[in-house]
């Protein structure tokens, strides 16, 4: 995929059959934009999983925070990323080793790697890179 642009109706459909995610460096700081996003999020509906090894068995926004993805209790579909893009393909390699593998990795504004994108959908997971769903989401399907 041409991960350059999206078409809308792409991520309208990822945006509209989500309904699980695991929030990959969630922070428990009001001014932290993943603590913005997850609380958007949640207001929309979506059981997040928070996932922070620096925050592991505490809670965030009353969510448990996990310490790896497979820590989660249950299979997500989608990981939704705020790391640095040079820990994305680390992250895809721990996506696919899971035993159910999530339909979708976003990763939020500025977080792109393209060799990383490549083997997620060699899997056949989606890819969205640089996007916030909260920007989307209100655009697309509110």
């Amino acid at each position: 995929m041409n991960h350059d642009s999206y078409p809308d109706y792409f991520l309208k459909e990822i945006l509209t059959e989500t309904n699980t995610i695991a929030l990959v460096g969630a922070s428990p700081n009001p001014e932290r934009p993943s603590y913005r996003v997850m609380a958007f999020l949640l207001r929309k509906g979506y059981t997040v999983y928070p996932v922070n090894p620096g925050q592991a068995g505490k809670e965030i926004q009353g969510q448990k925070v996990y310490a790896k993805l497979a820590d989660v209790p249950r299979p997500v579909d989608m990981v939704d990323v705020f790391r640095a893009a040079d820990h994305l393909l680390a992250l895809v390699d721990e996506v696919l080793a899971l035993p159910e593998h999530p339909k979708v990795i976003w990763g939020q504004l500025s977080v792109r790697d393209d060799q990383a994108a490549a083997k997620a959908e060699a899997q056949g997971i989606k890819v969205v890179m640089d996007r916030c769903p909260a920007i989307e989401y209100p655009r697309l399907v509110a």
